[in-house]
């Protein structure tokens, strides 16, 4: 089945604007491809080195040429939640590829921080910059050239992304990415977000702040909510990338463990070695990252995806725009509802059909490319399933149910959420931006309001505790953007706007910084590009002048006239600060290297 006319329109119209730059790329990976089993080229004492630390069996099998070697990329470390499953993941991989024939070695390790860990702490101005680190380190444990293929083992917000970097620039190896699956439910997210209100108000203390966190944040596996680490895990599943139905099944599972195991399988059955060579730099292609966009649109996805993924198909030699995704989302409807989207977390998602109904609903209209390549070696309709676990240990699978579980979490295409995606482009006098629409209520799309001027999240929170705060306004906060200080999420003032919002104002937020993934109900214009520190006219914004945000037309504009902003100077706050401290002086270079918003945001290419 073939994809509606103006999905295949906008797909050839990336393909041709992706020309030159697809075509070089393809050229690059096809001749590292020809260059057939690496370790061939390597000398005695370089593969000494390599398998130096090998038992002797597979010693003997990396001395030839005929048994293909698996290289495990891990994020694991035992901090982070959706992280620490990944402990027992190398061990229970390379059984997996013993017993199918091969080896499988650790190629190396990536860094793996947590935004919520660092949300309104310096350590967040690493953050966007540490998805570019990410897939760096990759590209040092793949370097020793040992491998025919890689599996990536990452969850989170930029880990995905950075890892996915890193596998397009080894395109010529084929990549199975194997995540470790969301935490069991616990404290409701609309729960945990009413006792920060309440906080935020005042109205109860540290302890049950805490006592609500830890609730909600309750043991291995991924935050439950739909934010950024959830959405690479449908992300992956819908280009492709997992084996099918593998997102949303929790940590230490038997069904999880199998997973793993099946995906070891896979990732060597289609080396250069076998009959089914699947190179990932072929596996995604214009249509996979097409796909990709329109399952972030049809579930309310992250808007970080709005910088992420124009980076991962930049380096596949792909130029994807905000104006493709904007376009995109006229077409697609909205089909999930996951908090901040609704009431339900990404379990009660997957228990409703999740990603096998969600594929299958979008095959059907037409939103999707079938036709495309996967590492499961068929079309995408073999991932319109769901897993279960066989009576011999392996996976099984059956045909995504013809109805939801939970119609209020799931729905059909005929009956979509809303008839347009998640996420929209705003253009303006004040430059571009990106806002999230599928969890704000109609009537607060369109906010004009005098404008509030503050250069940092600490001056708003300090407005508001000192009730100066109540009244109409639009916070535009700037100097938030990669060249500034990296770009970090400005989550901490989700409360604070929430709750006036729930007071009867109408509120906004302008920023040239970024929201959590998990962006809510308060209208909020980010990515805003040219950011302040590279001229931006979010810069020259005083504090009175009339904003509007407008999310029904599409636009951003601040109610001054053109000539009278250009003369204005721009505001040149002290930014000295976000220079030191927790790790920023060592990202000097890469504040001063970042690409716009809408390019991407990478401080390489």
């Amino acid at each position: 089945m073939t994809a509606r006319p103006e999905i295949e329109a906008i797909t050839a119209r990336i393909r041709e604007r992706s020309r030159p730059t697809r075509e070089a790329y393809l050229a690059r990976v096809d001749a590292a491809a020809s260059a057939g089993v690496h370790r061939s080229v390597l000398s005695c004492g370089n593969l000494a080195h390599g398998f130096a630390a090998c038992g002797p069996v597979d010693k003997q099998a990396l001395a030839g040429d005929r048994v293909p070697n698996l290289g495990i990329i891990t994020s694991y470390n035992d901090m982070l939640s959706a992280h620490q499953p990944f402990e027992t993941y190398p061990q229970l991989i390379k059984l997996a590829a013993t017993e199918a024939g091969g080896v499988a070695q650790v190629a190396g390790g990536v860094p793996a921080m947590c935004d919520g860990v660092t949300q309104g702490q310096p350590g967040m101005e690493l953050s966007l910059f540490s998805r570019d680190v990410i897939a760096m380190s990759a590209a040092i444990g793949l370097s020793h050239n040992m491998f025919d293929a890689a599996v990536y083992l990452g969850v989170c917000d930029k880990i995905v992304p950075g890892l996915l970097i890193a596998a397009m620039t080894f395109g010529h190896l084929p990549a199975v990415f194997i995540p470790a699956g969301p935490m069991t439910s616990g404290l409701p997210n609309d729960e945990k977000a009413r006792i920060r209100q309440l906080y935020a108000e005042g109205k109860v203390g540290r302890a049950e702040l805490l006592e609500a966190e830890a609730k909600s944040y309750h043991g291995p596996g991924t935050c439950t909510f739909y934010g950024t680490a959830n959405s690479n895990q449908m992300l992956m599943e819908i280009m492709g990338l997992h084996t099918p139905g593998a997102s949303f099944v929790n940590p230490n599972t038997p069904l999880r463990d199998a997973l793993t195991r099946e995906a070891t399988r896979r990732a060597l059955a289609i080396t250069a070695l076998g009959n089914e060579f699947a190179p990932v730099g072929r596996v995604i292609d214009e249509r996979s990252i097409v796909n990709g966009v329109v399952g972030l649109h049809a579930t309310g996805g992250s808007t970080n995806h709005t910088i992420h993924l124009l980076a991962m198909a930049a380096a596949g030699g792909i130029k994807l725009t905000w104006q493709d995704i904007s376009d995109i989302s006229d077409i697609v409807p909205l089909l999930a509802r996951v908090y901040p989207n609704g009431l339900a977390d990404v379990n009660h998602f997957h228990a409703a059909g999740g990603m096998g109904f969600l594929i299958r609903e979008l095959l059907d209209d037409g939103l999707l490319h079938e036709d495309v390549r996967t590492v499961w070696g068929e079309g995408l309709r073999a991932y319109a399933i769901e897993p279960h676990l066989g009576d011999n240990g392996n996976v099984t699978r059956t045909p995504a149910p013809e109805t939801s579980g939970d119609d209020k979490v799931l729905t059909t295409a005929g009956k979509p959420f809303q008839a347009t995606g998640g996420l929209k482009v705003l253009k303006g006098n004040l430059g571009n931006a990106i806002i999230k629409t599928s969890a704000v209520k109609p009537d607060k799309r369109v906010i004009e309001a005098p404008a509030i001027v503050v250069h940092t999240q600490d001056e708003l929170n300090a407005a508001f505790k000192a009730g100066e705060l109540d009244r109409d306004f639009v916070a535009v906060l700037r100097f938030q953007g990669p060249k500034a200080n990296g770009m970090p999420e400005l989550h901490k003032l989700t409360t604070i706007l929430g709750v006036l919002q729930d007071r009867g104002y109408k509120v906004a937020l302008v920023t040239d910084g970024r929201m959590s993934g998990a962006s809510g109900k308060v209208p909020a214009a980010i990515h805003v590009t040219p950011e302040a520190l590279d001229g931006g006219m979010i810069g020259r914004v005083e504090t009175g002048d009339i904003v509007r945000v407008d999310a029904d037309a599409g636009t951003l504009d601040v109610k001054v006239h053109d000539g009278v902003l250009a003369s204005r100077a721009p505001a040149a706050p002290d930014l000295s600060a976000n220079s030191f401290g927790m790790g920023r002086e060592l990202f000097a270079g890469m504040r001063a290297m970042a690409l716009r918003a809408d390019a991407g945001a990478a401080a390489f290419g």
